[in-house]
């Protein structure tokens, strides 16, 4: 009886614990500061940023494979983003637009600029 009681206790706390680690993981997968894209696990986090005119973006690259940060009406593109490198743009006039990862396509986000 007590064997089951330590072991149902020892469950519990090995959930909590794995509970625990799995959403310290998540948060490191969130933007950490304002104006910030994280590109982790193959998509852009959040995938829609609304700023003010004037505002910088940056975008880091958190997956082990390159990334690159492409504005659909040619406006920027990235060099390649290796593991924990950043790209930064300057978003000056108003507007909608669209982003997306030229080596990884699927990848889409939208800046909408105010």
């Amino acid at each position: 009886m007590i064997r089951t009681a330590i072991r149902r206790a020892l469950i519990v706390n090995l959930g909590a614990m794995l509970l625990m680690a799995a959403s310290a993981g998540f948060q490191v997968a969130q933007a950490e500061e304002a104006n910030a894209v994280v590109i982790k696990n193959f998509m852009f986090s959040p995938m829609a940023v609304t700023v003010k005119a004037g505002t910088t973006v940056t975008w880091k690259n958190l997956d082990g494979e390159p990334h690159t940060v492409v504005n659909d009406a040619g406006l920027f593109r990235s060099a390649a983003l290796d593991q924990n490198e950043t790209f930064q743009f300057k978003f000056d006039k108003p507007g909608v637009y669209n982003i997306f990862c030229g080596i990884h396509p699927n990848m889409k986000a939208t800046i909408t600029v105010q």
